[in-house]
C-alpha cells in the first residue's frame, strides 16, 4: 500500500464529513447567492436607467443632411441628388476651381506655420473681402468706417451678429418668407424672435413685391431686417434694381437696420459687381448696414468655412467700438477662425491675374447652371407639360424653386429616386447634361 492511499484511508471519515458539510452549506447558500446576483443585476439596470442622458429624445434629422443620407442609402442606378447646395460639374462631381488648386500649391511651398490667427481673423483677408463686396471705391471703406471680422463662413457670421443684436436690445429680426432654412434656428438660438415678411408668390412663381413692400412698411421702427444680396435662397428670385431702390427708401423711412446675407456674389450672374448691386445701393443711400459673406459657393471652399462679417459705422471711432463688440462675442464662441481657407481667398483677391482667373471660372460655373435651367425648361415643354415653367429661367443662382408640392416631391423621391427638399427647391448644380432628361420626365410624370 502506498503512503498516499494510507493517508486517504486514515482521513476518509473526516474528509467525507467535511465534504458533506460543505455541500450542504453550498446547497443552502445557492438560493441566497442567486438572490444577491439578481439584486446586483437589478441595481445595474436601475443605474443604467438613471443615466443623465436617459431623457434625451431622438432629434429629427436635418432636412438637407437627412436627404443626403437617404440618397446615399438608395441603390437605384439612376438616383439623383438635387437637394444639396454645392456645385457639381457636368459629370456630377465636386469641382475645385483651378485657381484654388494653384494657390494651394503656392501655400504648401511657402511652408507657413499653423499659429492661431487673431480673434478677428486674418486682417488682409478681411480687408479684401470687404473690397470685394462693397467695392474699392466705397466711401465708408475708404474712410475707415467699416468694422470687419473673419467668421466661420456665413453661418458663423449670422450667429455672431444675432448675438450682438440681442445683447444691445434687439429682440426680433425680420426675414423673407421663404428664406434659407437655417436662418430661423440660427437667430432663435441667438435669442431673437424671428418674424417674416412677404417675399414670394407661390401661385404664379414670382416675386411678391407689393406684399414685400407692404409688410416692410408694417415692421416696427428700428427693427432689424434680413435681406439676401443676390440669388435668393431658396427661390432664386431677386428684385430688380428699381425695386431695390424702393426697398431702400422704405427701409430708411422706417429707420430699419438692414442686415445683408451674401452667399453667392459672382456665382449668381457671373459678375461680382452686378451681384453686389443691392448692397452697394444701400450703402450709397446712407444706410448703416451689416453684412455677412460666405466664400463657400463662389470659390468652392465649402469645407474651409471662410466668411466675413462687417458693419458700416458713422465714424472710425464708432467702427472700433463695434469691432470690439464683435470680438467679445467671437472669443467665447470659437475663439478665432481657421487660417487655410482665408489664405486661399487672400492670395486670389490680392493678385490681379488670379482674381481675373477666379472671375472667369466662377462665371463658367454660373453659365453651366444657367444652361441647365434653359434645358430643363425646354425639355419639360417638349414633353407637353401643361404647366408654365418660365420661372425656372427667370430665377438665378444655385436653386430653382420648382413649384412642386410636398406630395409631388414625395412621389418624385419614392417613384423616381430624385431627391430634393420638400418645398420643391431643386439645386440646379445637381442637374447635368446626362440626367436632365430623366429629371424632366420625372417632374412631368408627378406634375401631370
Amino acid at each position: 500500500m502506498t503512503i498516499r492511499r494510507a493517508a486517504v484511508r486514515l482521513m476518509a471519515p473526516e474528509s467525507i464529513a467535511l465534504k458533506t458539510a460543505v455541500g450542504l452549506k453550498r446547497s443552502r447558500c445557492q438560493p441566497a447567492c442567486q438572490a444577491i446576483t439578481r439584486s446586483l443585476r437589478h441595481s445595474s439596470t436601475t443605474a443604467a436607467a438613471q443615466s443623465p442622458w436617459a431623457n434625451f429624445t431622438q432629434a429629427p434629422p436635418d432636412p438637407i443632411i437627412g436627404l443626403t443620407e437617404a440618397y446615399q442609402n438608395d441603390d437605384f442606378p439612376q438616383k439623383v441628388n438635387v437637394g444639396v447646395g454645392a456645385y457639381r460639374d457636368d459629370s456630377g462631381m465636386p469641382f475645385v476651381l483651378p485657381v484654388v488648386r494653384q494657390v494651394e500649391k503656392e501655400i504648401t511651398a511657402e511652408e507657413l506655420d499653423h499659429e492661431y490667427s487673431g480673434i478677428a481673423g486674418c486682417p488682409s483677408f478681411v480687408d479684401l473681402a470687404m473690397k470685394f463686396a462693397y467695392g474699392e471705391d466705397c466711401v465708408p471703406l475708404l474712410e475707415g468706417r467699416i468694422a470687419g471680422v473673419q467668421t466661420l463662413s456665413g453661418t458663423g457670421g449670422l450667429r455672431v451678429f444675432g448675438e450682438v443684436l440681442n445683447s444691445f436690445g434687439h429682440t426680433e429680426i425680420h426675414i423673407p418668407n421663404p428664406s434659407w432654412g437655417n436662418h430661423v434656428p440660427i437667430f432663435r438660438n441667438a435669442g431673437l424672435d424671428v418674424k417674416t415678411y412677404s417675399y414670394y408668390n407661390k401661385e404664379n412663381s414670382s416675386l411678391d413685391f407689393e406684399g414685400m413692400i407692404a409688410d416692410i412698411k408694417n415692421i416696427p421702427e428700428g427693427k432689424c431686417i434680413l435681406l439676401h444680396v443676390c440669388a435668393h435662397n431658396p427661390t432664386g428670385m431677386d428684385p430688380q434694381i428699381d425695386q431695390w431702390k424702393e426697398i431702400s427708401s422704405v427701409v430708411k423711412e422706417k429707420k430699419l437696420l438692414p442686415f445683408f446675407d451674401c452667399a453667392y456674389q459672382g456665382f449668381a450672374s457671373g459678375d461680382a459687381r452686378i451681384d453686389a448691386a443691392s448692397l452697394r445701393l444701400f450703402v450709397e443711400d446712407g444706410h448703416k448696414v451689416a453684412l455677412v459673406q460666405s466664400f463657400s459657393k463662389n470659390m468652392g471652399l465649402y469645407g474651409q468655412r471662410v466668411g466675413a462679417l462687417s458693419v458700416v459705422a458713422d465714424s472710425q471711432e464708432e467702427a472700433q467700438r463695434v469691432l470690439s463688440q464683435l470680438k467679445v462675442h467671437i472669443r467665447p464662441s470659437y475663439s478665432n477662425p481657421p487660417r487655410h481657407g482665408a489664405r486661399i481667398v487672400q492670395k486670389i483677391l490680392s493678385d490681379e491675374q488670379k482674381t481675373d482667373a477666379f472671375v472667369e471660372q466662377c462665371s463658367s460655373m454660373a453659365g453651366r447652371i444657367n444652361s441647365m435651367r434653359a434645358t430643363l425648361k425646354q425639355t419639360l415643354e417638349d414633353l407637353g407639360s401643361s404647366r408654365d415653367w418660365s420661372h425656372i429661367t427667370k430665377q438665378i443662382g444655385m436653386f430653382a424653386y420648382s413649384g412642386l408640392t410636398k406630395e409631388e416631391v414625395t412621389v418624385l423621391r419614392e417613384k423616381h429616386h430624385i431627391y430634393c427638399t420638400l418645398d420643391g427647391r431643386i439645386s440646379m448644380a445637381g442637374v447635368t447634361s446626362k440626367n436632365v432628361k430623366y429629371i424632366a420626365e420625372a417632374i412631368h410624370d408627378v406634375s401631370k
